[in-house]
């Protein structure tokens, strides 16, 4: 996940749950978090329980994410931000108990005249490869309900837009012919394909370990004729730690009329 990324998801969620931007640049942004989303990652559980038990007026955090450190100012003081960061996590966590799923509308000026909104999904996915190391990259896709044409980096496509969750009066918005669990359907065919082309050369290492750790545990316990308890246990903890895996998780997604 690029730096522009992580500063368009940022900008999105905090747009979509009513915390104002306070200033932004490309490589950072200062945003006015609410008493919610405070709560929800900022790790001060004993603050709030105090506000609450004293009944006093509590102050959410005004807080600067640093998303591209390399672009920083040297003066620019905040939290750096990135995929795989603690507080990152954090926001998709919250983005999934808050509700992965919108609909919302393009804004379109009202001097116009009558335009047409066409339907998309979008979905944000995160792709795990997980071994005794982890790998995680977030993937944007979006697809258009009524020509199924796929369009990579969807979020970055739809920041710069404004939305709502009414259309305006002077839009009208098409009924979609793919449904969107079909359309879904697709997308994961084709976060798997993206998958099958992949290097996998992490699992053959993966593997190289694993079995240099088994030869290394084997050695130990050589002169056992019968090997003890204790090295199952440790032979099934290599197995669960170097044992390949991947996943794909949907971090949220929605229906999106465009102009």
């Amino acid at each position: 996940m690029y730096p522009q990324q992580v500063h368009s998801y940022l900008r999105q969620f905090f747009n979509e749950n009513d915390c104002p931007i306070l200033g932004e640049d490309h490589h950072y942004l200062t945003v006015q978090l609410t008493v919610d989303i405070d709560k929800r990652i900022m790790n001060r559980p004993f603050y709030w329980q105090y506000v609450e038990a004293t009944n006093s007026e509590g102050n959410p955090a005004q807080v600067t994410f640093i998303t591209n450190q390399t672009a920083s100012a040297g003066g620019l003081y905040g939290e750096a931000i990135h995929f795989g960061s603690p507080r990152m996590n954090q926001l998709f966590q919250a983005t999934r108990e808050l509700g992965a799923y919108v609909q919302l509308f393009e804004k379109v000026d009202n001097e116009i005249g009558q335009v047409i909104l066409t339907p998309w999904l979008g979905v944000n996915f995160k792709v795990s490869y997980c071994c005794d190391r982890t790998k995680e990259t977030l993937y944007s896709f979006g697809i258009n309900l009524l020509t199924g044409i796929i369009k990579e980096d969807f979020q970055e496509t739809i920041c710069t837009s404004e939305f709502d969750t009414v259309p305006a009066d002077n839009a009208f918005h098409v009924q979609y012919i793919i449904k969107p669990l079909r359309a879904l359907e697709r997308l994961h065919a084709t976060i798997e394909k993206i998958i099958e082309r992949d290097d996998h050369s992490w699992a053959t290492e993966a593997k190289k370990r694993w079995q240099r750790d088994q030869r290394v545990l084997d050695y130990f316990y050589e002169e056992e004729e019968e090997k003890p308890e204790c090295y199952d246990i440790e032979m099934k903890a290599l197995e669960e730690q170097y044992d390949t895996k991947i996943k794909i998780e949907i971090i949220n997604g929605g229906l999106f009329y465009l102009y």
